[in-house]
């Protein structure tokens, strides 16, 4: 059964942020850690310490540590939605992110999005905005199963070059 939920996590960012990733709309355990990527089998976290040669960050204040250690801000396109559970394919009723309070403020050379969804909303609502394009990336959910630990890990490396 579909709920609308209203984004409960605020973006990660300082003035000193470089990279910008924006995944789509959190998952349940996501929304439950108040905090990005909670699920256990998603890939971000993992992938993400492997592209920049580092250890991978378990408990919410290593996972803060680790994206300002390596200038990366993190939120999502969508600010409030109706969703089923944690599924994108059932997002409807879309309200988007204002992106321009991580833009203002810091110095984002690149923006990357996680996965089709992430991408579909990000050119549908951000993209005309802020005039900017983002890269995407194949998403590190779970539910890509096409795409193993280490081809995420190579077409991730997008985002240190």
């Amino acid at each position: 059964m579909k709920e609308h939920i209203l984004h409960p996590i605020p973006p990660f960012y300082d003035k000193d942020s470089k990279i910008l990733i924006l995944g789509s709309f959190p998952s349940v355990k996501s929304r439950e850690q108040m905090f990005f990527y909670g699920h256990p089998q998603n890939r971000f976290w993992k992938v993400i310490a492997q592209v920049f040669g580092d250890d991978v960050p378990a408990a919410v204040p290593d996972k803060k540590a680790f994206l300002a250690r390596h200038h990366i801000a993190l939120w999502d396109v969508i600010a409030s939605c109706d969703i089923e559970g944690s599924s994108d394919a059932s997002i409807t009723n879309v309200v988007a992110n204002d992106l321009s309070v991580i833009l203002d403020s810091a110095d984002i050379r690149g923006i990357f999005v996680n996965g089709r969804t992430a991408e579909k909303y990000y050119k549908k609502y951000s993209e005309s905005m802020i005039h900017r394009k983002a890269v995407c990336l194949p998403s590190t959910s779970p539910a890509n199963a096409a795409w193993n630990t280490e081809k995420l890990v190579k077409a991730w490396s997008e985002v240190v070059r």
